[in-house]
């Protein structure tokens, strides 16, 4: 039953990191191009926004990366580790991460007079699930903490 799960776990992961590779490889250049030709006053905008977005795919995917070797302990029954709690600790400072990228983007956005809803609505909401995932990471990282201390007295008066 476990690893049935964390393989579904697994596949979900590989999905997401794979549709946002081929969004970053193939959709971001092509939609910066177009929305710069569409709106040629914000132009000058393309690239910083770019870079932007690139910056940010970089903690995303790092999270990622360590979701999947937090799947791996579990797989190997390895849940309960202080490796563990280095992984959702890294998870959640990725989100932090994110989300500081994303404010400095929304603050150029909108001092710039660039602030489409819509953009800024999508901002936003990438914003709210960061935050969101971080303080998921956090509860996640004290429980374990405290399953830990646990286990750890029961081991010792065994």
């Amino acid at each position: 039953m476990r690893f049935t799960a964390t393989l579904y776990l697994k596949a979900a992961v590989s999905f997401i990191g794979l549709s946002v590779l081929a969004l970053c490889i193939l959709w971001l250049p092509w939609q910066a191009g177009e929305l710069a030709l569409t709106y040629p006053e914000f132009s000058y905008l393309q690239y910083p926004l770019l870079i932007g977005l690139y910056m940010t795919a970089l903690p995303f995917f790092f999270a990622l990366y360590q979701a999947w070797k937090l799947l791996i302990a579990i797989d190997r029954n390895q849940a309960f580790s202080e490796l563990a709690v280095k992984r959702l600790v890294l998870i959640k400072y990725c989100a932090v991460i994110i989300f500081v990228i994303y404010l400095a983007g929304e603050i150029l956005i909108i001092s710039q007079n660039a602030g489409q809803p819509g953009i800024v609505l999508l901002g936003l909401i990438i914003m709210f699930y960061s935050i969101v995932i971080s303080i998921f990471a956090a509860l996640l990282q004290n429980l374990l903490k405290n399953a830990l201390e646990l286990k750890e007295e029961n081991e010792l008066t065994v």
